[in-house]
């Protein structure tokens, strides 16, 4: 694998529901190594910190070979940083990954943590309104990644994966229980036992506390 292009969003008015938000998810190409920092891409806007970005939403990564598909699905060329990733991946598939892989970039060393969930940010950004469920229904959600060891990265850089050894879950099935997840203590256990995202372990073990009491 290797980085095909690096993507950074600039701060940018939507109106959605009709609401006027701020959002960094149009993302553009640039040139030369960029920093990869603990919280993301040197230069990149996260707008709504709520919900995206932090230590374990650093970098949102996207493959070609999912682009691929979309690619065929819409019947028009998809181009990189279409879906507000950071990096934008050669021969990458995201189901392919399990929470807690790593992908080292030179120096750089980058940690799954979750798949992307899909908001009305998107669809706008997409210009269709059903995009959120389409988006659900391809299971094709991309990597977010946490900066375990900082530096530069350029397009062109060689991407390695080092899948994790530890007892985890596969992206796929973090993506599906986002929408219909188990709330049996030893399913919950599972979960909080693999190295997920913040904001996901803290709804996990408020449900796990919940049942446990």
């Amino acid at each position: 694998m290797e980085i095909l292009s690096i993507n950074r969003g600039t701060p940018r008015k939507i109106t959605r529901n009709h609401i006027e938000r701020v959002t960094g998810i149009y993302k553009e190409p640039v040139s030369g190594p960029v920093e990869i920092t603990p919280l993301g891409l040197a230069g990149d806007v996260i707008a709504d910190k709520k919900h995206h970005g932090g230590p374990d939403q650093a970098l949102y990564l996207y493959g070609q070979v999912d682009y691929d598909w979309w690619s065929q699905t819409l019947g028009d060329q998809v181009k990189p940083g279409l879906f507000g990733e950071n990096l934008t991946i050669s021969e990458l598939e995201s189901t392919r990954f399990n929470i807690g892989d790593k992908l080292v970039i030179g120096e750089v060393v980058l940690q799954v943590t979750a798949p992307r969930i899909p908001c009305g940010t998107l669809s706008t950004r997409i210009g269709d309104l059903q995009f959120v469920k389409k988006f659900r229904a391809a299971e094709r959600p991309g990597l977010y990644c946490r900066v375990l060891n900082p530096g530069r990265v350029a397009a062109g850089d060689r991407v390695v994966l080092d899948p994790y050894p530890g007892e985890t879950i596969s992206l796929l099935e973090m993506t599906r229980d986002h929408y219909h997840p188990d709330k049996t203590e030893a399913g919950l256990r599972r979960f909080l036992n693999a190295p997920i995202d913040l904001r996901t372990r803290a709804r996990k073990e408020q449900l796990l506390a919940q049942i446990t009491g």
